[in-house]
């Protein structure tokens, strides 16, 4: 299968391209990185890259939560209407298959019970609350302790930033794409990917990176809040083979099928940060109890959906990762 991977050269993208070789198929890296012309948001140069192509991989996007609602345009610009000019250009070539580098994001806060209410969804966290150092949400309705739990693939999504907002509207635009099309469209729903080739020195870069940036300049990772804030870390090379999975599976015609990504192993960002620092051999982590708005406590997504339709599962451990990646290398910005 000739496929074009759109953000081929970024950090997921280049290990989509590397996996996507090794299982015999021919990718096709198109990235302002490589060429300043292969932006998606140019519809010549889409058009021409979708020249004998079978399908796409779109990783192509502005990542991260951001740093304020000043780039709110720019998200919007290179991840919505990056991806509208690319669904144009595949429904006018006639590529009629997609798998999109979604985000657990969308969920917001993740699946919470209360003793007395059952399952609920808390609100974004209060100002007060967090400058006093209560990071856990309490529940909506009679403001009891709240346990987290796993999110499905069905549970309402409630993006809380401008970069979740963007990440829902393009599985909105893939879904009316395939509905227009006859296409077959897939979303997966990324949790928070580490491994080797992460950029460093970025506001965009994930938790991982800052932390190992941190230890690489022999300084303490800094973890936010309490550090007891629950994540699913999953390494780079499980999300490339579950996006070779997902295009070679195929997917219902005329309809966007949606598949959480992730370990299946919950942690801590305090936990992660001691695991790499141990790892590392340098400094132990500080928490400093300092908040970024638009961050949720806990989002952690039940991946099992993936493993039983597609038949996917995670191959590198949470421990066997984290050594790889206080060993390896960092990319550029």
């Amino acid at each position: 299968m000739r496929v074009l991977v759109t953000g081929g050269a970024g950090f997921i993208g280049s290990q989509v391209v590397t996996t996507l070789r090794e299982r015999g198929h021919e990718p096709v890296v198109y990235d302002v990185r490589a060429d300043p012309a292969c932006d998606v948001r140019n519809p010549a140069a889409v058009g021409r890259a979708l020249t004998g192509v079978d399908a796409v991989c779109h990783q192509a996007a502005m990542v991260g939560l951001g740093t304020g609602f000043g780039d709110a345009a720019e998200y919007v610009s290179r991840n919505d209407l990056g991806t509208a000019v690319l669904l144009t250009a595949m429904a006018e070539a006639g590529v009629r298959r997609l798998v999109l580098a979604g985000s657990m994001v969308v969920y917001g806060e993740g699946r919470y019970t209360c003793p007395r209410h059952g399952v609920v969804r808390p609100g974004p966290r209060a100002v007060s609350d967090l400058d006093a150092g209560r990071f856990e949400p309490p529940c909506p309705v009679c403001g009891a302790d709240l346990s987290p739990g796993l999110v499905g693939e069905d549970a309402p999504v409630d993006p809380r930033n401008v970069y979740a907002t963007t990440k829902l509207a393009q599985e909105h635009l893939a879904a009316a794409w395939a509905r227009a099309t006859d296409g077959r469209a897939v979303s997966l729903r990324y949790h928070n990917v580490y491994g080797p080739g992460m950029p460093r020195d970025t506001p965009y870069a994930g938790v991982a990176s800052f932390f190992r940036s941190a230890l690489a300049r022999g300084e303490a990772p800094r973890v936010f809040e309490d550090g007891r804030q629950r994540r699913d870390f999953v390494h780079v090379r499980d999300v490339a083979a579950a996006n070779a999975t997902a295009l070679e599976a195929g997917s219902r015609e005329g309809a966007l099928s949606v598949f959480n990504t992730g370990s299946g192993e919950p942690h801590t960002v305090g936990e992660m940060a001691r695991a790499l620092a141990e790892a590392y051999g340098g400094p132990e982590p500080v928490v400093t109890g300092e908040y970024r708005l638009g961050d949720v406590r806990h989002i952690t997504a039940d991946s099992a959906l993936l493993r039983s339709e597609l038949g996917w599962k995670p191959e590198v451990g949470f421990d066997e990762g984290m050594r790889e990646f206080a060993r390896a290398g960092l990319r550029g910005a």
